[in-house]
């Protein structure tokens, strides 16, 4: 059978549009294909628990957000379009826009920390096309600057706004220096670890380290008997946006 150009562009098109589908199910459903395979396999899943209650009485504390960011040599960018975050404060309705009613509309709902999620099926694990983001065995998303060709397939494809691109070079923006934690360079993508390498050491992350009347709780979710599966079966928790499929391993306390 004779195919002119025209029949070829249609069917390569119908096939473009087969491709795309697929993945717009994959991402929705959380089922994540052979790509999204995660590295090495372990009992643990680690997490987080947020009391809202005790960030509330806080009022704008910011402490969290120092100590990740001096541990983490997370740049002081000027320029708010150029701006790097690991961990930052967001109006509740913004966090929760699905959470609202016309009474909290109408009241200051405060702000709360927002951080990378560290997905059970993280969408940015699927789309990176040079692997330089995985999830680790234990739950965590990771990222490699060596891999990473800033692309910002990932940024796009998190539904959170959870990582940051070096638009410039982070390191005449650094305060001070943390020589246990390598700088970035411009050109790369960077977001939160948990604090793999203080975790190595058996230590919390500095986030949970630092926040005052014990509002951040880490540990195993995987672990029945943990402060943080303790918590989430005596207090009622809210994920973000858990109608994605992504599987959020933080779970805000209300």
């Amino acid at each position: 059978m004779k195919v002119t150009r025209k029949d070829f562009l249609r069917i390569a098109a119908g096939s473009v549009v087969a491709a795309g589908t697929g993945t717009l199910v994959h991402a929705l459903s959380g089922s994540a294909p052979a790509t999204a395979a995660t590295v090495g396999e372990s009992k643990q899943r680690w997490g987080m628990v947020i009391d809202l209650r005790q960030c509330r009485q806080q009022g704008e504390c910011d402490q969290c957000i120092r100590a990740c960011h001096q541990t983490h040599n997370v740049p002081e960018v000027p320029n708010p379009a150029h701006e790097v975050k690991w961990i930052w404060n967001e109006p509740f309705a913004k966090v929760f826009p699905f959470q609202q009613s016309e009474y909290t509309r109408q009241a200051d709902g405060g702000t709360l920390p927002v951080l990378c999620n560290h997905c059970a099926s993280p969408s940015c694990v699927r789309v990176c096309p040079t692997k330089a983001t995985w999830k680790r065995g234990d739950g965590i998303v990771m990222m490699d600057y060596h891999r990473c060709i800033g692309c910002r397939y990932c940024m796009a494809a998190c539904p959170y706004g959870s990582r940051s691109f070096n638009y410039v070079d982070p390191r005449p923006h650094l305060r001070q220096v943390n020589p246990e934690v390598p700088t970035r360079s411009a050109g790369v993508v960077e977001k939160c670890d948990f604090c793999t390498a203080r975790l190595a050491k058996g230590e919390l992350p500095a986030c949970v380290e630092a926040c005052p009347q014990g509002a951040m709780v880490f540990g195993d979710l995987n672990d029945e008997s943990s402060p943080v599966r303790q918590l989430l079966a005596e207090r009622y928790s809210v994920q973000r946006q858990p109608h994605l499929g992504c599987g959020p391993s933080i779970f805000y306390l209300v």
